[in-house]
């Protein structure tokens, strides 16, 4: 597949044009013009680089790509060796963040009601980035984080009162905390998120709406996983995730 040619099939995909960014979406560093083998991972870390060029891969696909808005923009340092080891082996670079948070079958709150059975109901928030919807059956907290537990291999930090029973939640992956108190105001009885700050605990336990941290990381594989499993069969892509731990 040729790489203009992904580029187009991706943008088509996860329509980066319709949100407003914190880094440009699409095509970030252009590689070899041919495409066969892709390797996809949640951020565009050096050690993912690594294990693409370890893998011959010819393109990277991932969420948390580069040229962040308010970012020092010089090519120093760390900079310089991860665009350096690009260049040098003529790999594209690709990063998807909103889009691939927001879209209703390949993005990361699609993935998280398809793998704990949520039933959404509607969307909240910023650019309608925060999902709403109803459990599957009536569940209390602590099974819930047992079972996000179980899912995401990570403990979530819970607060709220483990026996509350769950019938509507809202949930938005990554650094969503912000997300939280506009949740409260649809009366739900837990929010989902990857991570949470100061003022949300203090908010979960003055309204009894439990909070769910399950980590940045940890809420965000899923949807570079889908893409992956997509773009294997619609265009006949290698394509593997890679999945770089990150304990955040």
């Amino acid at each position: 597949m040729r790489r203009d040619e992904l580029t187009r099939y991706l943008d088509g995909l996860l329509e980066p044009a319709r949100y407003r960014d914190y880094c440009p979406n699409g095509l970030q560093v252009e590689g070899r013009a041919e495409v066969r083998r892709v390797v996809l991972g949640v951020s565009a870390s050096q050690a993912l680089i690594d294990a693409a060029i370890a893998r011959d891969a010819d393109a990277i696909i991932v969420h948390h790509g580069w040229f962040w808005r308010g970012e020092d923009g010089r090519v120093t340092g760390v900079r310089k060796a991860r665009l350096q080891s690009l260049l040098r082996h003529d790999i594209s670079l690709f990063g998807y963040h909103l889009p691939l948070d927001a879209h209703p079958v390949f993005g990361n709150n699609a993935q998280l009601a398809a793998r704990f059975g949520l039933l959404p109901e509607g969307r909240f928030g910023d650019q309608d980035l925060g999902w709403i919807g109803q459990m599957p059956a009536p569940e209390t907290v602590a099974a819930f984080a047992a079972r996000v537990e179980a899912e995401l291999g990570r403990v979530p930090l819970v607060i709220g009162d483990g026996a509350r029973p769950l019938r509507r939640v809202a949930w938005c992956s990554g650094g969503a905390q912000g997300f939280f108190e506009p949740a409260l105001a649809l009366g739900v009885d837990a929010f989902l998120s990857g991570e949470i700050s100061e003022p949300q605990v203090l908010l979960a336990r003055e309204s009894g709406v439990a909070y769910l941290a399950a980590g940045h990381h940890a809420t965000e594989r899923f949807g570079v996983q889908a893409l992956a499993d997509h773009l294997a069969e619609a265009c006949g892509l290698a394509c593997e995730l890679v999945d770089i731990d990150n304990p955040v």
